[in-house]
């Protein structure tokens, strides 16, 4: 059987679907351009109302350009409003984020198409490639207990629930056997995880545990797995997590913090759990524990209620901060939420404007930290046809043609040329 997944969304989508992927090729299914599939898998999301319309314009092309594809839709948006997507062409299933995990069955189960017909080997493991993704994403949690009033993932995702720490060793374990050699963390509340289990645990003891069992004999950094931890929320990143990053060379020095805004009422509106001060003094700590690290962060513009001076504060944080990239998200309502049923609404118009404005200062940010950069040396791991390397910090860097993908390399940054990082390769590190 020919298959093919098509993923839209945050990182922790991305891990579901590599596990989709995985459990598809153990099965002897073959990946093909959903063009070309037997059966489509769409893993929707749901954040914005943009992400709907994306996703409901694919299964439309889908079942145009394809039209004797199965479909079957999963994830965030088709949790949320289940009936609309089975109103669309061709949609054979809708899978709920709930019985995501037994998707392969369902659709085995209910398709005119069987797993193990001799299309493929049966059995064929998941390796660095698949999908186009050189790194492994796992994910360790999901669901979220937060009331943030704009979001609705709560709602699609459920109460938090983490992966014992034992099994999210073993799934390391398993990765690492297969090949990959950078490993990124990620879950709905990342920073919530270990709280649910029995007994508790935490995400930096998980973290300590991999460290532990990744650190090099010499103790030292440069370990044969790098682990990168996605985005955790500001009042979940922890001394002890920024010091464990800086100290242990297992892992990447790359956060990404959610911000949204840089008003203290707005952050109430929004029902943040932090101050615009204490967010300010945690990135300025991680800046000066690791100078070189990438701090990304999401931004909101036109939030209901948002006044022109607070607008005018959020700017000027931003211009001054030490962040080095932003995720700019203009609001939408999502039905169900708190903030759906303001009726301060900040005029579409100008919520544009200010989206604009704040994904300039994002490009600047971004060209500064690139230019400050020139000059330093890194270790990085090769993607794609290995001409790229991707280093802990997050920079991507062209580098000269003769190395294979997941390898890792010494680079050193030579320039940075109209938005592309240049290196030339040092030694060799691990082969």
């Amino acid at each position: 059987m020919k298959y093919s997944v098509i993923t839209f969304g945050c990182r922790v989508n991305q891990a579901d679907s590599l596990s989709l992927e995985d459990g598809f090729r153990r099965r002897g299914a073959i990946a093909v351009a959903a063009e070309e599939a037997d059966l489509v898998v769409v893993n929707t999301c749901s954040v914005t109302a943009s992400a709907d319309q994306a996703a409901r314009q694919t299964i439309r092309r889908l079942a145009r350009v394809n039209p004797t594809a199965e479909i079957v839709v999963t994830g965030c948006y088709a949790t949320r409003r289940s009936e609309e997507i089975r109103a669309l062409p061709h949609v054979l299933r809708v899978v709920t984020n709930e019985e995501k995990g037994q998707l392969i069955s369902l659709v085995e189960a209910t398709t005119a198409h069987r797993f193990g017909d001799g299309d493929g080997a049966c059995g064929a493991a998941l390796e660095p490639g698949v999908a186009g993704r050189t790194a492994f994403t796992l994910r360790v949690q999901t669901g979220c207990a937060e009331k943030c009033s704009y979001c609705i993932i709560p709602t699609t995702r459920g109460l938090p629930r983490s992966l014992s720490v034992d099994n999210a060793l073993s799934e390391v374990d398993r990765a690492t056997e297969a090949g990959f050699r950078e490993i990124a963390l990620t879950g709905v509340h990342l920073g919530s995880y270990g709280r649910d289990l029995t007994p508790s645990s935490s995400l930096v003891e998980l973290m300590r545990r991999l460290a532990e069992r990744w650190a090099r004999p010499s103790g030292r950094s440069n370990s044969e797995v790098l682990f990168r931890v996605s985005s955790l929320e500001p009042m979940d990143c922890t001394p002890d997590i920024v010091r464990l990053v800086a100290s242990a060379g297992s892992f990447a020095p790359h956060f990404h913090l959610p911000l949204q805004h840089a008003s203290n009422r707005m952050l109430m509106a929004m029902e943040r759990p932090y101050t615009i001060e204490y967010y300010r003094n945690l990135v300025e700590t991680i800046r000066a524990t690791l100078p070189e690290a990438s701090i990304g962060a999401d931004v909101i513009v036109g939030f209901p209620g948002e006044t022109d001076e607070e607008f005018a504060q959020l700017a000027s944080y931003l211009e001054s901060s030490s962040l080095t990239h932003l995720h700019v998200f203009p609001y939408s309502d999502r039905p169900g939420t708190a903030a759906a049923s303001r009726r301060d609404k900040v005029h579409g118009a100008t919520v544009r404007d200010r989206a604009h404005i704040v994904r300039r200062i994002g490009q600047r940010l971004t060209s500064d930290f690139r230019e400050s950069q020139i000059g330093t040396a890194h270790r990085g791991l090769t993607i794609d046809d290995g001409s790229v390397v991707v280093t802990g910090n997050y920079l991507k860097v062209r580098i000269p043609p003769g190395r294979s993908r997941n390898e890792w390399v010494d680079v050193r940054i030579t320039a940075a040329s109209e938005g592309t990082m240049i290196g030339e390769l040092d030694n060799l590190v691990i082969g």
